[in-house]
């Protein structure tokens, strides 16, 4: 990966979005965007649109969410732990012994989530199994509700102690990847796109906010926008270590190129031109059966208006919704040329209508 998309990859990837606080890491794609783009918009959701050929009227909308997984501050108890309620997915059981930051209006607060020592606990509760996240607080070292409350409010974000590290054969470890990589890779299409001299139709690259609470963000873009085609870039999950069952996840490897879906949410002749595109490019690309609706973006621009030809592409990740989600830089690279390589091939002719 070159070192100017390296170093934005990092800053959006240490910079918080908990969903519906997305903005930190808008600022940073808009300001990195500028100069590739020929207009960029911020909606009243927050969703950013990095915009080439705007002229054009057949357009091609390209969605990567920005918003992480995260908590909120929900409470603060009478010796200053911190109390949480949480934003989108969370695992529980991961909670325990983790360094977190909190997010305040005076500037970050490092907190942990800990845990009573095993020589304290009872055998049953060394085999206690459900953690709630009211079983957990954050100790930010607090030593009364009044010290805590003159640094934090409630609503305030929370997030997994954030940064990227980089790790054999190009591979990086993050707890944002989902979907800051998406939304990384829709911006790195458009800074391939806009060393065309023509483009047939108009690009809108989208990070998009609240996907993570029910693809909302989305959802009000590509109304907005009305595109022609939509095309999700979101994560999904690599089954190539001993604990997934291929026989669920599909066969999906990390460095084995982006993961090109099928299925009812996908347009069959925009999922056939990203596997015809992949193989004249000579991309390395893998394929995901997606019986159903997915749960990204695609979902909401699919059934925008009377009817969006949708198309997801995904990055491999694993350990999903943990703090050490891991990806290959090398997918990403592919993913971004992938989709440049694909929209070059479309103008106000093609007809994505199934016949």
């Amino acid at each position: 990966m070159r070192s100017e998309s390296f170093d934005f990859l990092k800053s959006i990837e240490e910079t918080p979005s908990v969903s519906g606080y997305e903005q930190p890491v808008a600022r940073i794609i808009r300001k990195r965007m500028a100069r590739f783009a020929d207009t960029i918009t911020t909606d009243v959701h927050g969703n950013v649109t990095a915009i080439l050929n705007p002229k054009a009227t057949t357009r091609v909308m390209l969605a990567g969410h920005m918003d992480q997984i995260g908590f909120l501050v929900n409470y603060i108890g009478d010796t200053g732990y911190v109390h949480m309620c949480a934003v989108g997915g969370i695992d529980n059981s991961v909670l325990p012994g983790t360094r977190v930051t909190i997010h305040a209006k005076g500037g970050p607060i490092t907190g942990v989530i800990g845990r009573k020592a095993i020589h304290l606990m009872k055998i049953e509760e060394r085999n206690a199994g459900k953690i709630e996240i009211t079983d957990v607080a954050v100790d930010i070292g607090a030593k009364d509700k009044k010290q805590a409350q003159e640094l934090i409010d409630i609503g305030d974000p929370i997030t997994y102690q954030l940064g990227l590290e980089k790790i054999l054969n190009d591979r990086i470890v993050s707890p944002g990847l989902d979907n800051k990589v998406g939304a990384f890779v829709v911006m790195e299409a458009i800074r391939l796109l806009s060393e065309e001299k023509k483009l047939n139709v108009g690009v809108y690259a989208v990070a998009t906010v609240q996907e993570e609470i029910g693809l909302r963000g989305a959802r009000t873009a590509a109304y907005s926008i009305d595109p022609a085609v939509g095309i999700a870039v979101d994560v999904c999950h690599a089954s190539d270590y001993a604990a997934v069952d291929k026989r669920v996840a599909g066969d999906v490897v990390i460095g084995g190129g982006p993961v090109i879906a099928r299925g009812a949410n996908i347009n069959p002749i925009l999922g056939q031109m990203f596997v015809d595109t992949a193989k004249k490019a000579k991309i390395a690309y893998q394929v995901d059966a997606a019986p159903g609706a997915t749960g990204t973006d695609a979902n909401a621009m699919q059934i925008s208006r009377a009817g969006i030809a949708a198309g997801l592409v995904s990055i491999p990740n694993r350990y999903m919704h943990t703090q050490v989600e891991l990806c290959s830089l090398d997918d990403l690279d592919n993913a971004a040329k992938l989709l440049a390589e694909t929209i070059k091939r479309i103008d106000a002719k093609t007809s994505f209508i199934p016949m």
